[in-house]
């Protein structure tokens, strides 16, 4: 294996300009409200997830997966891919309006799950005040369609401008709704249990301490950063009111995050890709 893969993308990508950005955290968060309001979506994670009893452990496989698919050599970030698509392969759900059974890698649940997550990234990158030129936002949709392929989509059918993204959604909103679940879901990510040592301060009855009280905040801007459509979905304000407040908010945990030294916060992956990219110059130059 080649020690210098640059992986699927590489330093010269959009998709590494919007990925070392640390407020990506709130995209996550944000593309899950998201992918909820899609009730077969929601079944199948609802159905085939323990999700709430062990809610950061699947944040942190993640997390690990997006980030090996992202900075990984291209043979990581496909055996991330395999690695997926085996488990989606033997997973179920019963649709919840039918009572039929589906296999929870259908195109169209994948469809939804790649584009809501890479919507996200883009968006919060933008409004935490990332600058992206329209080519950059388009290519960064372009590229993502080599995400979508490893979990097994056709990158044909994958929206990849922003306008395809755009028309994307006005396509697939009659679809989405308001459930039960979705509502659930919603108040589980807006107050999930933290964990044991950030949760010692509610077990010793201070119920909101500066962990929560931190979290809370993140969970009300991404929640704010949702399309107004969404929010209106959720019952929630969809007032251009909300949106500027979260942008707000947004750039200050942009700029709070800026104050922190990079090796805080990139992980091994990313610091391994880096390295490798630098090995890669270095080899180009002498060459």
């Amino acid at each position: 294996m080649d020690s210098d893969d640059l992986g699927l993308f590489g330093p010269g990508s959009v998709t590494w300009k919007v990925h070392e950005e640390p407020i990506l955290i709130v995209a996550g968060l944000r593309s899950l409200y998201l992918q909820a309001l899609h009730p077969r979506a929601m079944a199948g994670v609802a159905q085939n997830s323990n999700y709430r009893t062990d809610a950061w452990g699947r944040l942190v496989r993640t997390a690990t997966y997006v980030a090996t698919t992202v900075y990984g050599t291209t043979a990581e970030a496909e055996a991330a891919g395999a690695r997926l698509r085996r488990l989606h392969d033997r997973l179920r759900a019963t649709d919840p309006v039918t009572g039929k059974s589906f296999r929870i890698d259908e195109p169209d649940l994948l469809r939804w799950v790649h584009v809501t997550e890479v919507e996200s990234f883009l968006s919060t990158a933008r409004r935490a005040g990332l600058p992206l030129t329209e080519d950059e936002v388009d290519g960064y949709y372009t590229e993502q369609r080599r995400s979508a392929a490893l979990v097994g989509l056709d990158p044909a059918t994958v929206p990849g401008t922003a306008d395809e993204v755009a028309e994307y959604y006005r396509a697939v909103r009659p679809e989405l709704r308001m459930t039960r679940e979705a509502a659930e879901t919603a108040v589980f990510l807006t107050a999930p249990p933290l964990p044991w040592k950030l949760s010692l301060p509610a077990r010793l009855g201070l119920t909101l301490g500066p962990p929560r009280w931190a979290y809370l905040g993140i969970a009300g801007t991404a929640f704010g950063l949702l399309p107004a459509w969404a929010r209106r979905m959720y019952g929630g304000l969809g007032l251009p009111t909300t949106s500027l407040s979260a942008d707000l908010t947004v750039r200050a945990l942009r700029l709070g995050f800026a104050a922190v030294p990079r090796r805080y916060l990139e992980g091994p992956l990313i610091q391994a890709a880096k390295e490798r990219a630098a090995r890669h110059a270095a080899t180009s130059l002498a060459g």
